[in-house]
């Protein structure tokens, strides 16, 4: 079977490209034949919230990446089309994510399927985003009518996506574990690497920063007299996607300037194992969300995690076994919070996470996509 993924892979960064160069591999490894065609132009560097679009290092082994869509040029839609419509791929995924590529996506998609051939199966992060804009939904029509199967990775995408479709096969399956960072390491030496005194505590808060992540509510959360009596610390690891001032002050407001520390960057692949073996819960306290690749990561370290019930995040997080699904307001999350460390429950937490982690392998996504793409041909058949 031959497969070509389009969207984000190196040299570009982040959670996107880890996911697609991690199915990709997945494929490879059960035999498939998989090609990755990503931006040759992502994003304008004026849209792009963050300080850089790219990753350093060398490109990934093993697999085939090609930088050939640009997200803004209709001319080079059609022809990246078709290219890959002359190639004739048994199945053309793509990771949708974002209205932005709506225009992009479809097109390429429409021309390929031209070869009578290719199934075009998506799976999609978000339908509706986080944060939306006039148009979002004229968009997202114009791609989902484009495809021919999907897989939502929460239950609230899926709902979404029967607003748009509801004639395609679809499959529901959650995110897959984000096992490409390395194994946990020793907690010293993790905080050794980081520069933190072992003789606290840590929280985590993980990942790019924007308003709908709801950092001012944990650090609200966080400045309760009855946490700061405890020796524990919150780290903040993340490139500000957006002015980070306001969070700046509300540390400054509730004299956290010593309890909390900031790593404001994009965090490379090759130090995720250090700020994840160095903490006890992994918070989340997110204003609205549909799946999350940060409680991927925490169950691939054997992490206990703090979610609000928003979006698919209770569907992943068993409440009170694996962590906390809580409200997402300040009291909610520093109850929480309190809970886990007065009531010592680290090592139960721990436990049910490591037993919870083997719903989410990479062989259940990829069987997830050749089953979509069965009943895409069986439904042609009986055309």
């Amino acid at each position: 079977m031959n497969i070509t993924i389009i969207g984000t892979a190196y040299p570009y960064r982040g959670g996107l490209a880890a996911y697609n160069e991690r199915l990709a591999k997945e494929f490879i490894a059960e035999g498939k034949n998989v090609t990755i065609v990503t931006f040759s132009l992502q994003y304008p560097s004026f849209l792009f919230p963050g300080k850089s679009q790219y990753i350093d290092g060398p490109s990934p082994e093993g697999l085939k990446i090609s930088r050939k869509v640009n997200s803004i040029n209709p001319f080079n839609w059609i022809r990246t089309g078709l290219q890959i419509r002359k190639q004739r791929p048994d199945i053309l995924i793509f990771k949708y994510w974002l209205p932005f590529m709506a225009p992009c996506f479809g097109t390429i998609a429409r021309v390929v399927k031209g070869n009578g051939h290719t199934k075009v199966i998506t799976i999609f992060d978000n339908v509706i985003p986080h944060e939306k804009r006039p148009g979002d939904r004229l968009l997202t029509k114009y791609y989902t009518s484009s495809i021919d199967g999907a897989i939502a990775m929460s239950a609230s995408v899926l709902t979404d996506l029967e607003d748009f479709r509801n004639d395609i096969p679809v499959k529901l399956n959650p995110h897959p574990l984000f096992d490409n960072f390395g194994p946990l390491i020793d907690r010293d030496k993790a905080l050794g690497h980081l520069g933190l005194d072992p003789s606290y505590s840590y929280l985590l808060f993980f990942g790019f920063i924007r308003k709908y992540k709801g950092l001012d509510l944990l650090l609200d959360a966080f400045a309760r007299k009855e946490l700061r009596a405890r020796k524990i610390k919150l780290i903040i690891a993340g490139e500000f996607y957006e002015d980070d001032s306001p969070y700046h002050d509300l540390v400054k407001e509730y004299n956290l300037e010593n309890e909390v520390i900031f790593f404001d960057r994009f965090i490379n692949d090759d130090e995720v194992a250090a700020f994840f073996s160095c903490a006890d819960l992994i918070v989340q306290p997110y204003r609205s969300a549909t799946q999350s690749g940060v409680t991927q990561i925490a169950y691939h370290f054997g992490k206990p995690m703090l979610v609000t019930d928003v979006g698919g995040l209770r569907e992943i997080v068993p409440d009170r076994k694996c962590g906390y699904v809580v409200n997402p307001d300040p009291v909610s999350i520093f109850e929480a919070v309190s809970d886990f460390y007065v009531n010592n429950r680290k090592e139960e937490y721990t436990r049910n996470v490591l037993s919870e982690r083997e719903k989410f392998s990479w062989s259940k996504m990829t069987a997830s996509v050749n089953e979509v793409y069965e009943k895409c041909i069986n439904y042609d058949n009986k055309k």
